[in-house]
């Protein structure tokens, strides 16, 4: 693999599983030192840095839930202890609960916005201030369910939709770091296993209507992440990429 990121500092939040955790990987393996952001499990994100070291690669596991704004120094301060100033900052740290509109509650708001957006918003503001005076790249991990819409899903909708938004509202051009976002299709994460959406019926409507007929994998999400990270996409700043095999 070439080594495009070489010599470049990666912060990758939500990282010790999925999509994350295989972004992480394939930083790493284009050059990048990479800090794996973790909430809950050390373990799992200890596993993902130990892979990356064994292969040669630089990485450490940083604890700090962004849902906390007080954890959100913290993580931007290990990260740079560790490796320097910034150049890459992949915020993939989400949550998504489906429930139908007369089971919405506050909280139910409060846990995907606090995450999905504010959280976003903060580590964006925290980590700038520690990116290299060069620029570089943030990478917002929205979804495809922006545009698809699934039913049951308005509040974690609407959360990617503002995602969405703020990659073309950050005024950070200037500083020449460029903001985009990519936009998974379904991915057969931990996750989605784990909420049971990988078979049945939610699985057979996405194949169905999705023109390439399958399900993505997390190693299509990583290489859309890897060039926007990388100086061949040096002119691409503000733009949303739909890796949803056509659906839309």
């Amino acid at each position: 693999m070439t080594k495009r990121l070489e010599g470049k500092v990666a912060l990758v939040t939500g990282a010790s599983k999925g999509i994350g955790a295989e972004i992480s990987a394939r930083l790493a393996a284009e050059g990048a030192a990479v800090a794996v952001n973790y909430s809950a499990s050390k373990e799992a994100a200890d596993r993902v840095v130990a892979a990356i070291i064994a292969k040669g690669g630089k990485a450490v596991a940083v604890h700090g839930n962004l849902a906390d704004a007080k954890n959100v120094k913290s993580v931007v301060a290990e990260t740079v202890k560790a490796f320097g100033a910034i150049d890459i900052l992949v915020n993939n740290a989400g949550i998504y609960e489906f429930a139908a509109l007369e089971a919405i509650t506050p909280e139910h708001f409060h846990k995907h916005f606090d995450l999905n957006v504010l959280g976003l918003l903060l580590i964006s503001g925290e980590a700038v201030q520690h990116f290299n005076p060069n620029g570089g790249s943030i990478i917002n991990i929205s979804s495809g369910v922006s545009t698809i819409a699934p039913a049951n899903t308005a509040v974690y909708t609407a959360t990617k939709a503002s995602v969405d938004a703020i990659c073309s509202v950050l005024e950070l051009a200037p500083r020449k770091i460029r903001v985009n976002a990519v936009n998974p299709g379904m991915i057969a994460t931990e996750g989605v296993v784990s909420a049971g959406l990988h078979e049945g019926d939610m699985r057979n409507w996405i194949e169905s209507t999705t023109p390439l007929g399958r399900i993505g994998k997390v190693e299509e999400i990583a290489a859309a992440v890897a060039f926007f990270a990388s100086d061949e996409a040096s002119y691409v700043t503000g733009e949303t990429l739909h890796v949803t095999g056509g659906l839309r």
